[in-house]
């Protein structure tokens, strides 16, 4: 998380330095852009742990195994 609040704050202090709104609807896309990959990339982190997966497994192998 860090390189991503690198990132936003080399943004904003950019966005200061500019002090106009000019391409802040692109800004703001960017932003939105890092920050859905990161949310990415930690959802990835917790799907692949050893715990979710297995607790994944089951729930899926016993919805396999309902009887109707």
């Amino acid at each position: 998380m860090a390189p991503l609040r690198r990132v936003v704050g080399r943004l904003a202090r950019t966005l200061k330095l500019l002090g106009t709104e000019a391409g802040m609807s692109t800004a703001e896309y960017a932003v939105g852009t890092v920050a859905a990959v990161a949310f990415a990339a930690v959802l990835y982190k917790v799907v692949r742990a050893p715990a979710v997966q297995s607790a994944l497994s089951q729930i899926i192998t016993s919805a396999l195994h309902v009887s109707l």
